[in-house]
C-alpha cells in the first residue's frame, strides 16, 4: 500500500536509468518486432525548458511510446502522474518508482484503503458516503459530524494504528479523531507529491499529466489537479493529442502491436496566457481550502487545457458534444479497489 514513507524516498534523476532500459526494450517492440510507426507533430512547439504535458487517455500504456519518443528525439525524461492505488502490488511499486512514477493520492482512497487495513473489508457505499461527508466538511474546517456506532463501527473509529506512516492514537492525550487523522494524513501526502513534482522541474524533467483522470477512448473533460499545480509552479502547459495507441495496445499486454500512433503537440499554455487565473496569494495544491477558495480559477484552466487537447485528436478521440456526470461518483469506494 502506498504511504508517506515510500513517497518520502522516491528519488528523482535527470537521466533515469529505468527509463533509457525500458526504452532499449520498446525500441525492439517498437522498430522491430512487430513495429511501430511513431510520429510526433508540431515537435518545434513545445519550449525547451520543463514543460507540463496534458495528455489524452486512451488506453494503458500510451504514455509509453510518447516518452520514447522524447527520449530519442530530444533526450528528454519525464516523471508521470499516477494513481497510487497501483503503488500496492510490491513489484509493480518497484517498477513505478524506477520509472519516475509520482503517485496521488485522495482524501476517498485513504479513507478506503484505511477501512480495509482496520476492516478486512471494502466500506459499503453507504459507509463511504458517511465517512466522506463528514471527512470533507473537516478539510473545509467545517464540524464534519463522524456517525456514532453502529452506523460505523467502533473499531474503525477508535483503534490506533498507522498503515500510512502516520500515527493514529484518539485515546492518547490531545489525540485527533478520525475525520482529522485523514485530513492530516492527506496534507501531509499530497504536500510531498506536490514537493516532488516541483523537484522533478527543478533538475530538468518533464510532467506528464493525464488530466481527464481515467481512461476513455473519447476525451473526457479535464480534472483541476493540473491547473493547481501549473499555477503553483507556474509552469506552461503542452497540449499533446494522442491516436491510434488504443489499437496498438487493446489490452492489458505492454507489448505494442504492429499499427501507427501519431501525437500532435499545441501551443504551450503559459503561464502569462492564464494571467485571468492568476492566484495572488500562496496557497497548497490539492487542499480542500484552494479547492474551495479558488474552484473558478482552476475550473477556467481545466477547461482551456481541453479545449486545447481536443483539436489535436482525430475526430473519434474527440470529446463528445455531451458528458453525463457519473451520479456515484463520490458515493463508492471501488474505484479505488
Amino acid at each position: 500500500m502506498l504511504d508517506l514513507p515510500r513517497l518520502e524516498r522516491l528519488k528523482l534523476t535527470r537521466y533515469p536509468f529505468s527509463q533509457r532500459f525500458y526504452g532499449r526494450l520498446l525500441q525492439v517492440n517498437y522498430e522491430a518486432l512487430p513495429g511501430v510507426d511513431l510520429s510526433l507533430e508540431n515537435a518545434e512547439l513545445i519550449p525547451k525548458n520543463p514543460v507540463i504535458f496534458a495528455m489524452n487517455h486512451t488506453d494503458r500504456y500510451n504514455y509509453f511510446p510518447f516518452q520514447y519518443t522524447l527520449w530519442r528525439s530530444f533526450n528528454r525524461f519525464t516523471a508521470t502522474w499516477v494513481k497510487g492505488k497501483y503503488y500496492e502490488n510490491a513489484l509493480l511499486a518497484m517498477f513505478m518508482e524506477g520509472m519516475l512514477q509520482l503517485p496521488t493520492v485522495s482524501r476517498g482512497y485513504l479513507i478506503t484503503k484505511d477501512f480495509q487495513a482496520v476492516m478486512g473489508r471494502t466500506p459499503t457505499d453507504q459507509e463511504y458516503a458517511t465517512l466522506r461527508t463528514a471527512v470533507d466538511e473537516r478539510a473545509v474546517g467545517g464540524e464534519g459530524r463522524l456517525p456514532d456506532p453502529p452506523e460505523i463501527s467502533e473499531m474503525l473509529l477508535r483503534k490506533a494504528r498507522n498503515p500510512f506512516g502516520v500515527a493514529f492514537d484518539p485515546a492518547a492525550p490531545g489525540g485527533a479523531d478520525y475525520a482529522d487523522y485523514v485530513c492530516s494524513l492527506f496534507r501531509q501526502m499530497m504536500a510531498r507529491f506536490v514537493a516532488l513534482n516541483r523537484e522533478a522541474t527543478d533538475i530538468g524533467l518533464d510532467l506528464l499529466v493525464f488530466p481527464q483522470g481515467t481512461r476513455s477512448t473519447r476525451l473526457l473533460p479535464a480534472h483541476l489537479g493540473i491547473a493547481q499545480m501549473a499555477l503553483h509552479l507556474r509552469l506552461p502547459i503542452v497540449p499533446i493529442g494522442c491516436n491510434g495507441s488504443d489499437r496498438v495496445y487493446p489490452g492489458a499486454s505492454p507489448f505494442a502491436k504492429q499499427g501507427k500512433i501519431v501525437y500532435r503537440a499545441g501551443a504551450a499554455i503559459t503561464y502569462e496566457e492564464l494571467a485571468p487565473f492568476h492566484i495572488r496569494e500562496a496557497y497548497a495544491p490539492f487542499s480542500a481550502e484552494a479547492e474551495r477558495d479558488h474552484a473558478g480559477a482552476f475550473r477556467g484552466v481545466a477547461e482551456i487545457v481541453t479545449e486545447r487537447i481536443n483539436p489535436l485528436l482525430d475526430a473519434e478521440y474527440q470529446r463528445e458534444k455531451v458528458v453525463k456526470a457519473d451520479p456515484n461518483a463520490m458515493r463508492s469506494a471501488d474505484r479505488f479497489v
